[in-house]
């Protein structure tokens, strides 16, 4: 974070799909999840809404005419913004063996054959909103430490240039403080680091 401002929009789930019957199947199936259902007709459609919003959550088609599913996977993992959002994978009946494998070999959370259990979806789709909202949660609480933790080292600044002149002896228990502090913004970093995986 270190700066960023964390969304309070809503992180939508992002539906890839060219063909509107399905499109239309899937919206119907997630619409009781009361979230935010974007579209994308194709790959390149998908990396636009990418660009243009945050999601929580990708549904990817792999068949579809142009940049398949596999192509649009791997050019979301290379967005830095979108790299971290699950993708499952919907794909259709009869497919070759080897695309479950090629799925997960570029950053597929998951991986759907068609036609897809309704409730088995929204259930996955609803462990992967849950994580994501944690996620978020634990990155406000992060930033609200922070920024706690900048207040105080700005505080002890202005203490430890009062003391220079007045009690220079003082100084030495302010050293020991800056040092706690320094052990926090490093578990700090660590929950950061954590929580982006």
């Amino acid at each position: 974070m270190n700066g960023s401002v964390v969304s309070t929009e809503r992180a939508g789930i992002l539906l890839v799909d060219d063909m509107e019957d399905n499109l239309i199947a899937l919206e119907a199936v997630l619409a009781s999840l009361d979230e935010p259902l974007v579209r994308a007709r194709s790959g390149e459609e998908a990396l636009a809404a990418l660009a243009d919003r945050p999601f929580a959550l990708v549904l990817l088609d792999v068949r579809m005419p142009g940049m398949d599913g596999f192509e649009t996977a791997y050019r979301i993992k290379r967005i830095d913004r979108a790299k971290d959002i699950p993708i499952i994978f919907l794909n259709g009946p009869g497919s070759d063996s080897g695309y479950a494998y090629r799925g997960y070999a570029t950053g597929a959370a998951d991986f759907l054959t068609k036609p897809f259990d309704p409730w088995m979806l929204r259930a996955k789709v609803s462990v992967f909103l849950d994580l994501h909202r944690k996620n978020r949660q634990l990155e406000r609480a992060l930033a609200r430490e922070q920024e706690q933790l900048e207040e105080v080292a700005g505080r002890l600044t202005k203490i430890e240039d009062a003391l220079r002149g007045d009690a220079p002896e003082h100084l030495t228990d302010l050293t020991d403080v800056r040092g706690h502090l320094a052990r926090i913004e490093e578990s700090l970093g660590e929950l950061r680091r954590r929580s982006a995986t």
